[in-house]
């Protein structure tokens, strides 16, 4: 069965039955139970219309659950209208299922939460990951959000805010995770920006274009990974960037400041240096005290501290570091890379060793282990 179709019927499949009166939490079992029944017939019988058989086996599905619930009298007008085998309508339902998952019945949180797991693809565990909380925390904030919204009839769109921050998690996960959604977050960022005019919409567009632009470079042959500075700048999609910048400068020109303008702003200054030598990184310093501003995010603090060892010394990384809190995801990595600056190969080492035990994936924690085995082998000749 092919999967990349299959997951690309999901939010449509999800979208019509939400029209037809399932509440979202019942219409999600129901096109489960759907993708099920797929595994077990399409191998030897494929349907010619997969997506309309998706709606036809996940209605009927729905229905069954209906007749099993203990309203089974307020639901039994359902019954009578079962649609009939047939084509569905070939669109392309997705952004506006964003915008029915961030239903004003839920805090922005819990909708950002609810649509990454039964929109957008990710695991509990990505979306714990994304938003520095454990597992069982976000399973529980799930949770909730799903028996909130279960009964909800879903008229009342989210707002933008919301669905650009799901949109921006989804493709930080793709561009970094185990699951690849960092291309589908484009196109539904670029669908959002030719349908409103708002420039957080377009300032997003162009941090995630700037981005991926330098996808091809951020991996050895050997799947490594390799930092911004050691990058192969002749790898990067040079039309991609001058189209990110091109929408950032036109978001910025309206004065309308917002978080992912910011970032988009950091993301160009380091694709417009010709070498990590030439970095501007006291204007990457100012635009982190405006997203500081903007956001008072730990994670921007964090970032700061590097770029601030960059533009005045290690000594000055390190003191804007101690003032976060240690526990912080990646926090042991940047110390340690400024303690190397700063010609203190031990401490460095030692805190390479421990930001690799935290690494969240394989590939950082290859890295990070090379970096301390690279400082302590050459501490012993």
């Amino acid at each position: 069965m092919d999967e990349a179709l299959v997951r690309s019927l999901i939010p449509g499949v999800l979208t019509i039955l939400v029209r037809r009166g399932a509440d979202f939490a019942a219409a999600e079992d129901a096109v489960q139970d759907a993708l099920i029944e797929a595994v077990r017939v399409w191998p030897s019988d494929r349907p010619r219309d997969p997506k309309g058989w998706l709606v036809t086996v996940a209605w009927r599905k729905f229905l069954d659950q209906a007749r099993a619930d203990s309203a089974r009298r307020r639901r039994e007008d359902l019954v009578e209208e079962e649609p009939p085998p047939g084509p569905a309508a070939d669109a392309d339902d997705t952004l506006q299922l964003y915008f029915l998952c961030a239903h004003p019945s839920l805090t922005p949180s819990s909708a950002v939460a609810l649509t990454l797991r039964a929109v957008g693809g990710l695991t509990t565990r990505q979306i714990a990951r994304a938003y520095l909380v454990p597992e069982a925390t976000m399973a529980q904030r799930i949770s909730r959000a799903k028996r909130t919204v279960s009964g909800v009839r879903f008229d009342q769109p989210g707002d933008v805010a919301t669905v650009l921050r799901v949109l921006y998690l989804v493709f930080n996960e793709g561009y970094s995770g185990d699951v690849d959604l960092a291309a589908e977050a484009i196109r539904l960022t670029r669908q959002l920006a030719a349908a409103i005019d708002h420039p957080e919409v377009a300032g997003l567009l162009a941090l995630m274009l700037l981005h991926h632009a330098r996808r091809a470079s951020r991996t050895g042959p050997d799947g490594g990974l390799v930092p911004l500075a050691e990058q192969d700048r002749g790898r990067w999609d040079t039309r991609m960037i001058a189209e990110g910048i091109g929408i950032l400068q036109a978001a910025l020109a309206r004065d309308r400041l917002g978080e992912f303008q910011a970032q988009a702003a950091v993301a160009a200054l380091h694709a417009d240096a010709p070498t990590a030598e030439e970095t501007d990184w006291v204007q990457i310093v100012e635009w982190y005290d405006e997203l500081a501003r903007l956001t008072d995010s730990p994670v921007v603090r964090l970032n700061r501290a590097v770029a601030v060892g960059e533009a005045d010394g290690p000594r000055a990384g390190l003191a804007a570091l101690a003032a976060l809190d240690d526990s912080l995801p990646r926090y042991a990595a940047v110390a340690a890379y400024l303690h190397e600056r700063d010609g203190d190969p031990e401490t460095a080492a030692r805190l390479y060793a421990e930001a690799a035990r935290k690494a969240p994936d394989l590939a950082e924690r290859d890295y990070l282990t090379r970096q301390a085995a690279r400082l302590n082998a050459g501490r012993r000749r």
